[in-house]
Formats: structure tokens, C-alpha cells, sequence
């Protein structure tokens, strides 16, 4: 991944070590199998999460999906729609899975968007940042959070074998969909990315 020109024009290669991991959503509600938001791929994605995490020591930042959001706007709808999932954020359903329990030495970054990325994350990663991209799910969450970063500037990098999709065809449909936002958006591996570190 590349910084913008420098004044002399030349693209400097950005180091290695300054990208940060970002790990989107690794909540009960999104992987146990009894949940009607449960990913199938969820337990398949999680080991290679758990790498990446490894590798990216201090730059890892663990995101939770909280249904807190105003009712009175068009996610009353929603909850409306999915009432299992309208619950107090104290719910267990909300609750990180176990093995991601220990990802990051930050704060949960709680938030009630489909989409991550805002203020919150960019006040610890800084503006233009790179951030490598995981977990749940690829067709909502996680391409919401990609689509975002990109317009704010970021240079995003998504682990496609480290995020998991409602199902096969979604999952490869919404990789497809960012990878046509290059060079802002990368579509990668955990493979490469560990490859860069």
C-alpha cells in the first residue's frame, strides 16, 4: 500500500508496521450458528483473524455492532423487521465470541452503524491511514466499513479469507463490489498481508 506523492513525486512505499488492523463485528450474534444472523464461514475466518491479530500487535481495534440506534428514524423499521435482535446492549448476543476476547489492549469501539468507520476510528488511526480490514459480515458490515473508509481517505485493504459473508454468493458478491474502488480499496489474503508485516 502506497502514501500519496511526495513533493518530488515519487510514491513511497507506507511501512509495514503503521497499518492497523481492524476487526469488524466478531460478536455471538454474528457467529453462533443458532443465531439468524450466524455466518456459516464465521468459525472458518476466526483462526485467521486471530493471525493477522498476532501480527499487528498494538495497531488492532475490535468494532461491536450495538442496537442502540434511534428507533424513530428507519431503524425502528429494522428492529421492527429482526425483533430478535432488539434487546439492551447488555444482551449476550452482543457479546465479543471468546477468542476475540483478547484481540486488542484498546477498547470495543461500540457503535450503532452497519458501517464502522467515522470519527471514532479515525481519531486512533489517524486521517489517510491503512487499515486492513476482517471479520463480519462481508455483504453488510464489512463492505459498509470498506465503502466509507475509502471516501474518508483511507487506504484499505480487505482479508477476504479473514471475513466471513452471510452466505458464499453474498460474500463474493460484496468482494466483487469493492474491488472496483481501486486503488482506495485492495482486495487481498492473510496470506499477503502477513507477508507484508
Amino acid at each position: 500500500m502506497t502514501v500519496p506523492s511526495t513533493s518530488s513525486g515519487i510514491r513511497e512505499e507506507q511501512a509495514p508496521d503503521a497499518a492497523w488492523l481492524i476487526v469488524i463485528d466478531p460478536q455471538a450474534i454474528f457467529a453462533s450458528p443458532d443465531s439468524a444472523w450466524g455466518s456459516p464461514f464465521f468459525a472458518e475466518a476466526m483462526p485467521r483473524i486471530r493471525e493477522l491479530a498476532a501480527s499487528f500487535g498494538q495497531r488492532v481495534l475490535v468494532t461491536r455492532w450495538m442496537p442502540t440506534a434511534d428507533r424513530s428514524t428507519s431503524w425502528g423499521d429494522y428492529f421492527a423487521a429482526w425483533p430478535f435482535a432488539d434487546q439492551p446492549p447488555s444482551d449476550a448476543l452482543f457479546a465479543l465470541v471468546p477468542e476475540a476476547a483478547e484481540l486488542s489492549e484498546h477498547p470495543t469501539l461500540d457503535l450503532p452503524t452497519f458501517g464502522k468507520w467515522g470519527a471514532e476510528i479515525e481519531a486512533i488511526v489517524g486521517r489517510g491511514a491503512h487499515v486492513v480490514l476482517t471479520g463480519v459480515s462481508t455483504d453488510c458490515c464489512v463492505i459498509s466499513t470498506a465503502l466509507a473508509a475509502a471516501d474518508a481517505g483511507a487506504h484499505v485493504t480487505v482479508a477476504t479469507d479473514a471475513c466471513a459473508g452471510s452466505t458464499a454468493e453474498n460474500h463474493a458478491a460484496a468482494m466483487q463490489v469493492m474491488g472496483l474502488y481501486p486503488p482506495q480499496i485492495t482486495i487481498s489474503d492473510s496470506a499477503t498481508v502477513l507477508a507484508t508485516r
